[in-house]
This record gives structure tokens, sequence and C-alpha cells, in this order.
């Protein structure tokens, strides 16, 4: 490195499509641009950061040397939508000292694959930067026009919303990922990856440049952004590009920015579906806590055990069995050790494991930091002596301290200290109310899965989710990892449960609830919404009412050894086809309108012939009409084939491919 290395440096993807501008400005301040295929992506943004009682690390700079490297190699996931993932990239490291006063030293680190870019800040160990508190990100994106957007409004505590589809100009403050289509019909998506020790990022509308996201830190209580010391590194901050919305869903930029795995043997780590005593509450026929209608009793818990063991579910989740839930809301009201009356934690983990099934255990913390961590420990060592290694988290409610938020840098590093314990006694995590999926499941793939969405459980108790918003998650939410959505009910109406109590909203509301969907679109998404622990959500007597169609489900899986999606746009529809061993499975739905979509069969194996088993709505049936009806037919197909595939009103298809020997 010398002082003559120039300020202006470029680096490009391995297929020369994606250019990386940098340089300093007249005052010395970093800047970036990107362009694609002579498109540009993201205009001059500035880099940088405020610091508290020090002066700024936006200015004053000279690039004092550059690194290239480039990396082509494949690597192998314990679980994923792919068993092997492509890291194909080019890197380059602008080294930057300040030219004068205490000549502070930031790195920035640029990645470019061919389908995006990673860039992240470097702070190497130093005299004058040590510990310090980061009160203001100056990172900043500029888009080159007023582009579609979808996107939810940022919140430092939840990411249970419905999507809005507007311009950038409205889309003001939002959380990450934010998904864009411009005027020539390409797709950007903002998003972060690898957040560690560091709070989570959002971005917001600049007042004055147009079209300019600020990223915008969660703060801690007092209004320090990030508690930290040199030498560290913040997390990436990650532009996707695609020329369909497709190729923003098959991306594995995310994963591929993030360290290799750190659990050793991922032997115990094993995908599932998953039942579950869970959905009865929010429909609100029975209840968490103790009492004539609670859920989680001994009988059935062993009632969900059987019905997963006899039809192919790894797992069954209990909520509710534990004491303590009368006292929702206050502090230290869990222990997560105590079993409630009715319940035989000894009895019920003893069944599960003579039926060959996983008892995922569940802990509900009702944001009590300190009371979880404090029984933490004892609680996994308790399910490591069951022999349970599944844990479902919730984090509903306000976070003990008070003042703290649920996606600043306190939260993000308790969840990733659950991560790491229950990786101490083999537990796998499904984690609710967490902070949002940035790739971390590459470096510790306990880390499952997580909810961060507005899901399921909003139509049992709400006006529910529209039938646009399950199709617009693969391409916002889920390009930052799986995503915990608990799809699968069939009874989309109620009408088997009529007597309903309402628990946190008016009868009036819980009457109308319903899921907006049909049914087979509800097995449609168990497919399209990825999960390596995905729930069949509905309640096990109403599976038993229609085995036909929840044949599917026990024939499927969640541990996929290839998946593509083949189509769809944004909120209106999408198709996504998943591989295990030789067999494929296909989910495809729609929003409110119905459409027909043909896609080709070459990603069957080629010269074999294979039995289609599709699940179709019947004719005339939509979410809004008869929306439980269904059809099934077989048809022989082979990978030179095309497919049309109809998907009726707030409805889908799925189907099973299977080579016929």
């Amino acid at each position: 490195m010398s002082s003559c290395t120039p300020t202006y440096l470029t680096s490009t993807s391995p297929d020369e499509s994606l250019i990386l501008e940098f340089d300093l400005d007249d005052e010395g301040q970093p800047w970036y641009q990107v362009t694609w295929n002579g498109m540009p992506i993201v205009k001059k943004s500035y880099l940088g950061f405020e610091l508290k009682d020090q002066a700024p690390l936006t200015g004053n700079f000279k690039v004092v040397g550059e690194l290239r490297n480039t990396m082509n190699d494949t690597w192998s996931q314990p679980w994923g939508e792919n068993k092997e993932v492509l890291d194909h990239h080019n890197e380059l490291t602008v080294f930057l000292e300040e030219k004068d006063g205490a000549k502070r030293k930031m790195n920035i680190i640029f990645r470019l694959f061919n389908d995006g870019i990673g860039f992240r800040y470097e702070f190497p160990e130093q005299p004058n930067l040590k510990d310090f508190v980061i009160m203001n990100e100056k990172t900043q994106f500029v888009l080159n026009d007023n582009h579609d957007t979808w996107w939810i409004w940022a919140d430092y505590d939840t990411y249970e919303k419905l999507y809005n589809h507007t311009d950038v100009d409205s889309a003001t403050w939002v959380a990450t990922p934010v998904t864009f289509k411009t005027k020539d019909n390409l797709y950007i998506s903002l998003h972060e990856a690898a957040l560690t020790d560091y709070a989570g990022m959002t971005l917001k509308l600049d007042d004055k440049k147009k079209y300019t996201y600020n990223a915008t830190l969660v703060p801690w209580s007092n209004g320090d952004k990030v508690r930290t010391s040199a030498p560290m590194k913040t997390p990436w901050r990650t532009v996707q590009v695609g020329q369909k919305a497709a190729d923003l869903v098959n991306s594995n930029i995310i994963v591929n920015l993030n360290e290799p795995s750190k659990i050793k043997d991922p032997s115990w780590i094993q995908p599932m579906q998953y039942l579950g005593i869970w959905w009865e509450f929010h429909i609100g026929t029975k209840e968490w806590k103790e009492g004539p209608r609670q859920g989680a009793t001994t009988e059935s818990a062993k009632k969900y055990i059987d019905f997963a063991s006899e039809n192919n579910i790894g797992g069954v989740v209990v909520e509710g069995w534990n004491s303590g839930w009368d006292k929702w809301g206050q502090k230290d009201a869990f222990d997560h050790i105590t079993a409630a009356k009715g319940y035989d934690l000894d009895e019920v983990a003893a069944y599960a494991k003579e039926k060959g099934v996983y008892l995922i255990m569940h802990n509900e913390t009702g944001g009590d930091i300190p009371a979880y961590e404090k029984y933490m420990d004892q609680a996994f060592k308790l399910y490591e002596e069951l022999g349970i290694h599944a844990l479902k988290t919730g984090y509903a409610g306000d976070i003990y301290p008070r003042g703290e938020h649920h996606h600043g840098q306190f939260m993000v590093n308790h969840y990733r200290k659950v991560v790491e314990k229950a990786a101490e006694h083999k537990i796998m995590l499904d984690a609710h109310e967490p902070i949002k999926p940035t790739g971390i499941r590459r470096t510790w793939p306990n880390m499952m899965t997580r909810e961060g969405v507005r899901g399921m459980e909003w139509n049992g108790w709400s006006d529910g989710n529209p039938p646009n918003h399950t199709v617009t998650i693969p391409f916002t939410r889920m390009l930052g990892g799986p995503v915990d959505y608990t799809p699968g009910i069939f009874d989309v109406q109620y009408e088997n449960n009529p007597d309903r109590v309402a628990w946190n909203t008016t009868a009036e509301i819980m009457n109308e609830a319903r899921v907006h969907t049909t049914l087979v679109k509800q097995l449609a998404l168990s497919i399209i919404l990825y999960s390596p622990l995905q729930m069949a959500a509905d309640l096990v007597e109403n599976y038993e009412k229609d085995m036909e169609a929840f044949q599917f489900l026990s024939s499927s899986t969640a541990d996929w050894e290839e998946s593509k999606m083949l189509a769809g746009e944004i909120g209106e529809f999408a198709i996504t086809a998943r591989r295990s061993g030789k067999e494929w499975f296909l989910g495809a739905a729609t929003d409110a309108t119905g459409r027909a979509v043909s896609i080709s069969l070459d990603f069957l194996e080629p010269n074999k012939v294979y039995k289609a088993i599709i699940y179709a709505d019947a004719p005339g049936t939509t979410h809004l009409n008869d929306p439980k009806k269904y059809e099934i037919t077989e048809k022989n197909v082979t990978s030179t084939e095309a497919m049309l595939i109809q998907m009726n009103a707030g409805g889908g298809a799925a189907i099973h491919f299977k080579i016929l020997d």
C-alpha cells in the first residue's frame, strides 16, 4: 500500500455486467456508484459515520491502498433451498485514512456478484479509535428514478405489516428487504447481510435529495445506535439485481456474504414439516393458559404426535405447555421449565421419542429478556436431557428493559446469544417476533427459520391478509431468508369451528375473520414460502376430514436439494419448484386475479417420464366461492414439455412429480 494509490477505483462483477465506481470528493468524502449493463442502479452515494463525542468519519480521507481478490467456489449447505451454492465474486478493499488530525483508519470492502453487490465498513485496530459509539451511519443509496416500490413501514419493533405498492416518493421510511421495479422492467432489492453486534438498518428517504435513501439505524434507549470497539466490521449493505422478479428469489448473495458454519457436525440439524397446538389459540377455540379451555394437555399433545407419526410429519410444537400464561405481560411470568397443570412434559417427550416425532418446545418471553436469560441455560439443558432438539421462541410485547427495541443492537445480540446457547445443546430454532434474517443461517445453521412477517395468525383475529400478500412475500421479506408463515389451513372459513371466542379483538371482527385463499393455494404456499421447519398449521381434526388433500403435505418434505422460482411477478403470482431426491414439488399461487401461466418442465430430469399429480381448484372455485373445492388429476409428462398452470382467483395449484419406473 502506498500514498500514491489513485482515489478513483473501479471493480466489476465476474461477468462484467455490474460496474462499481469509488472515489473521494474534494472534501475527502467517500462515495460509490453502481451501474448494471450500462444502467445506473445506485448513483453517486456517500459513505461514512457520525460518532459520539468524536469528530465524524465522513470526510478528510485519502486512499492509502487497495486490495483485490476473486472467489469462485461452491460450498454445501447442511440444509437449504439448494444443497450446493456457488460463491463467485470479485472483491475490492479500499483502505482510507484521515489526512491529518487523529489519522483514523476506515476500510470499505466491496464484493461484486453477477446478481448484485455487498459492501461493508471495517475499522482496523488503531491507536486513535478504540471504544466508540456510532450515532449515525451515513450510508446512502441514491436511486436513479421513481421506481415501483414494494415496502413496509420501518418499525423498530415489528415487521408484521401488509406491503405497500407505491413509487419511491411515497416509500418515505422503509424496512428491508425493500424491492423495486424500474421503468425498464429491471428488479432491485436493498437489504443487509451478516447482521452481528450491530443495530438493524432501516432506510429513510432524504428530505431534500430525490430518490435518496439514508441508512437509519435502530437506536438504544438513550439514542446511541451502535456501541462498539475496533477492530470491527459492520454488516454488509446489499444491492441485488435481476432481469426478472424470480432472479431476486433465486439469488444466493445474502448467504454468501456470511461466514461458513461454526457448527462442526451439523448432523443433528434436521429440516422437517411440523404440526402443533397453535392455530386453536388464534381462532379462539382454546387458550394458552391453564383452565377449562386449555389447549396444551398431555392428551391433546399425544393426539398430534400420533397424527404426525402416521402421516410422515416430523415434529409437533406445543404452545401453552408451561405455566405462567395467566401472568402474560407481567415481569418474570415464565421460567420455561415448569409445566402447566394437565401437561406432563416428561410423558409427552418420551411419547414423541417413541413415535419418532420431534417434540418442538415453545418459549414465549413476553419480551422479558433478563428473565429469559436467567433461566435459558437451565431450560435448554432440560430439553437436551429429554431428547428435545427444536425450539420455537417468541418475543411478543414490549422489551424489558423498557425503551429497548426488538431491532436494536441490544436485541440483535440477545437473539444471537440464544442461537449460540441453543447450538451448545443441539437445539434448532424457530424465532417469532425476531430480528430480520440476514443469512446468519449459514454461520449458525441451527437458526432454521423465523417469523418477521405478517403471518397466518392474522387471519384468525383480524380482517386478515389479502390474496396478494402471500405472493408479495417471496419477492420482499423472503429475500432475507426462510419465513415461518405457517401455511396449510384447510378450513379456510372456520366452518368446522363455529364456537370461537374473541380474545384480542371484538366478537364482530372475530366472526368476519377467515383465510383469504382457496384450500389448494394453502398447499401451494407450503412450497412457495420456504422454511426448513414448515408448519402444516391447521387443527388435526380438519386434516382428518380431508386426507385426500393432506396427501400432498404428507408426501412432501422441508428438506430440498434444488429449488427454482420458475415464474412470478411481485404481488401477482408465484410459481416455484423444489426437488427432494428424484421427486419435484411445485407450488403456484395467484392474487385475487385468476390467471393461466405456461411453464417449461425443463427442470425435470431429461429422458424420464414423470407422473404429475395435480391438485387444482375446482372449476368456479375462488377464495370467495367454495374455496375448499378442488380436483386431483394425473398425467404423464417429460422435461421437453410445457405445462399450462391454471390458477383461479385467490387460488393456485400444487403438483407432485414422481418418476415412473
